[in-house]
């Protein structure tokens, strides 16, 4: 069983990202038994609307991570916009204001490299569809503490460029369709 195994599930995505993470939130139940922290790069000005969106489509609860928030199970937390997204290691978050990283703030690789520090193992990385290189060094290092790696196949993806630098970076255990994905996810 999943729970067993993983204490949590980080996500990345960029450019076509939203229909990759409505499918996937969609599909999670109530009380799914992990937290699934995502990274998706917008605006600054967007400020709750994404998260709103996806909590009418979604059984899941979904809300945007605030400083300091102790991480909990069943729950969907987004990066606010414009702020780095981090895990310390008594699991909570920690926002920054950094300067942006592979053009992005929040990072993808922010959120996974501090995951991969924190969960080690226990963590699930996943990158889905975009347009740059971000979560490709993030990816290599959740793989180095042991976590599984999964890459949404560029194939399907909108804009194959971020799944395919985390493939080429070495940083990947699996390369799923978002079909598969989900399946592995809830299965």
């Amino acid at each position: 069983m999943i729970k067993n195994k993983y204490s949590a599930v980080v996500i990345g995505a960029s450019a076509g990202g939203f229909n990759a993470i409505a499918a996937i939130t969609g599909s999670l139940p109530e009380d799914y038994p992990l937290p699934v922290i995502i990274v998706q790069h917008r605006s600054r000005e967007s400020n709750f609307v994404l998260e709103e969106v996806l909590q009418h489509k979604s059984r899941i609860r979904i809300k945007q991570a605030d400083e300091k928030e102790k991480i909990l199970p069943s729950t969907v937390y987004f990066a606010p916009p414009d702020y780095h997204l981090l895990i310390e290691d008594d699991f909570t978050f920690s926002l920054s204001a950094d300067a942006a990283i592979s053009y992005s703030r929040p990072s993808i690789d922010v959120l996974f490299e501090s995951a991969a520090f924190a969960y080690k193992e226990k963590l699930i990385g996943i990158i889905l569809t975009g347009a740059n290189q971000d979560g490709a060094q993030g990816m290599k290092m959740i793989k180095k503490f042991k976590g599984i790696t999964i890459a949404q196949s560029p194939a399907e993806a909108n804009f194959p460029a971020m799944p395919q630098a985390a493939i080429n970076s070495g940083g990947i255990s699996h390369v799923f369709t978002l079909t598969e994905i989900i399946n592995f996810l809830i299965n």
